[in-house]
């Protein structure tokens, strides 16, 4: 893995150096700060405001304009534990159940206390984000979709209500979406963005943290030396106008885009001036994960190497490579989550889907993201949904006239129309070169438990159950290398950390003096399986914690201890 700062990325990849060792702490430094915040997305933004309110004075380093991946996400914060919007909307829930659900997701990620911990902090952390301006909103009728259209800010966005999870934790919708039209992660970022404002806490833009400065005798994080352009100048207009058309032509033109990136990367190398900066308090990395990092992919995470990237530019890597060459390590940087979602339309989960054996391998219903993964990493990223005439009839007027937004409709439409078609199940086969064999005996398999009113095989809830009965019949490509239908995927592993402050960890367990880490560049919540608004929720609840701990000296904690629940509004008012 590449750390020469002169190295000459292709795609805009930040390339990093070993740390500079100092002799003596105070020598050489041209600003200094209490905390040093690298990276101002979702991660960035909570650990700044957290160590502001506890007196430290904060330093934001951040490579572009800010708002990362934060910003173009759908601003879906996970929530739970009887919100005040879940009982405005008539739903129970409590951490307890909350808990025992998320425990199905988060698998060993992290310690059984600090997933208790979460969901005790679920309430007040809400009550946190809309003191910060963070707009929020109940539903009467939540749905179970992808995304909800504009209007409905409460919803299930995981696999709360499929069957087998249902039975060890009631469901509870905890999607909670920021109340602004559109992808809402913009107005998230807007309100974390103006909290860091109005409490005066410096932001450094187009700042991007190339190595860090360890002290030589004790190994302690002393800061770090970064790389600025002149503020205003034509270098930093230029540079800005490239990152901000990368971003907007990813989706359509990658390869444009990694171009524009590089050319955004050699301004850096031509024109930032070197800035050496003194963190008195420590340095905390929150720089994203590392899908836009093509040969950490291609190292840890194969499996994904061909899906559509999502996120944003600055998700390279950076900062998790710096918590290495300081002797941070890693844990389960094979762990990503691909994008599968078959819902909407609505009808699709009723379908079938089979992979390339022609076999049937996944519960339709459930969430996208494990439905992709689990389609990357044991079927080679290629399946296919089979529907009836029936149910592309229903799918075709909801894309039509259900209100779905564009991505939504608009590919799955152009899939309907195009799909291959055939009269009977085993012509489709042919059609498609699977075994016919194979396919026949999953359709049959899964008409006959509803003909005999037997449970689905693969675990459907009633409600989506259909008997694949009535020609034509049809195959929707939903493989990864669709071109129609990209397979978004973000990565989920990062460096360990100490699950009472967000320390940085080493080889031993041992935290690495002043340097932390949160969000996607460490392992946590959302480092097994992810589900809509864990990842926000993990780098807000992450943040906050390094953050805290970094104003106020907290010493590292064994993993398992569990602190006093914090309090939150909803004790206050029901007390």
């Amino acid at each position: 893995m590449a750390t020469d700062a002169d190295a000459q990325p292709r795609d805009g990849t930040l390339a990093v150096s070993a740390p500079l060792e100092v002799d003596a702490v105070d020598g050489g430094w041209d600003e200094e700060c209490d905390v040093l915040v690298t990276g101002f997305g979702a991660a960035g933004a909570a650990s700044a405001i957290s160590a502001h309110d506890a007196g430290a004075r904060v330093l934001i380093c951040e490579r572009f304009e800010g708002g990362g991946a934060t910003t173009i996400s759908g601003g879906v914060v996970y929530l739970g534990g009887g919100t005040r919007h879940q009982r405005d909307s008539g739903f129970d829930d409590t951490p307890e159940a909350m808990r025992a659900y998320l425990a199905t997701e988060v698998g060993d990620a992290v310690s059984p206390a600090t997933l208790q911990r979460f969901c005790d902090d679920s309430r007040g952390m809400l009550d946190w984000l809309e003191s910060l301006g963070v707009p929020f909103a109940g539903e009467s009728d939540p749905p179970k979709t992808s995304y909800p259209r504009d209007g409905v800010y409460l919803y299930y966005s995981g696999n709360e209500k499929v069957p087998e999870v249902a039975a060890i934790a009631p469901p509870a919708p905890r999607g909670h979406r920021t109340a602004v039209p559109g992808m809402s992660g913009y107005g998230l970022f807007a309100a974390l963005r103006e909290a860091v404002a109005a409490r005066g806490i410096a932001v450094s833009a187009q700042t991007a943290v190339r190595r860090l400065v360890r002290e030589r005798a004790t190994g302690a994080i002393l800061g770090a030396e970064v790389a600025r352009l002149p503020p205003g100048s034509r270098a930093a207009r230029r540079h800005a106008r490239l990152a901000r058309w990368a971003g907007r032509l990813h989706n359509v033109a990658g390869g444009l885009a990694d171009r524009l990136r590089a050319r955004a990367c050699a301004i850096e190398r031509e024109h930032a001036r070197t800035v050496r900066v003194r963190a008195r308090n420590g340095v905390v990395l929150t720089t994203g994960g590392f899908v836009f990092n093509r040969a950490m992919v291609a190292e840890h995470a194969p499996a994904y190497g061909a899906n559509l990237r999502l996120g944003a530019t600055g998700c390279d890597g950076s900062g998790i490579r710096l918590g290495m060459s300081a002797g941070g390590d890693t844990a389960r940087l094979h762990k990503a989550s691909a994008w599968r979602f078959i819902n909407p339309p609505s009808p699709w989960p009723k379908g079938l889907i089979v992979d390339t054996q022609g076999r049937r391998f996944c519960n339709e219903e459930v969430y996208g993201a494990r439905l992709g993964v689990i389609m990357c990493e044991q079927h080679d990223g290629r399946a296919w949904l089979i529907l009836d005439r029936e149910l592309r009839r229903q799918a075709t007027r909801e894309a039509l006239f259900g209100k779905l937004r564009a991505f939504q409709s608009v590919p799955s439409l152009i899939m309907m129309l195009f799909a291959p078609r055939a009269r009977s199940i085993t012509a489709l086969a042919r059609k498609l070169r699977l075994p016919a064999a194979n396919v026949e005996g999953a359709v049959a398999a899964m008409n006959d438990a509803i003909a005999q009113q037997r449970p689905d095989p693969l675990g459907k809830s009633e409600s989506t159950r259909h008997a694949l009965t009535e020609g034509p019949f049809y195959a929707i490509d939903i493989s990864a290398t669709s071109p129609v239908f990209p397979l978004p995927t973000i990565t989920l592993g990062g460096l360990r950390v100490d699950e009472q402050t967000g320390a940085v960890l080493d080889a031993d367990d041992a935290p690495i003096p002043g340097l932390y880490a949160a969000g996607r560049a460490a392992v946590g919540l959302a480092s097994n399986g992810y589900v809509s608004g864990l990842s926000l929720a993990d780098c807000l609840w992450s943040g906050r914690r390094a953050g805290a701990a970094m104003a106020g000296g907290v010493q590292a904690a064994p993993r398992d201890a569990v602190p006093a629940p914090g309090g939150h509004a909803d004790d206050v008012a029901t007390a």
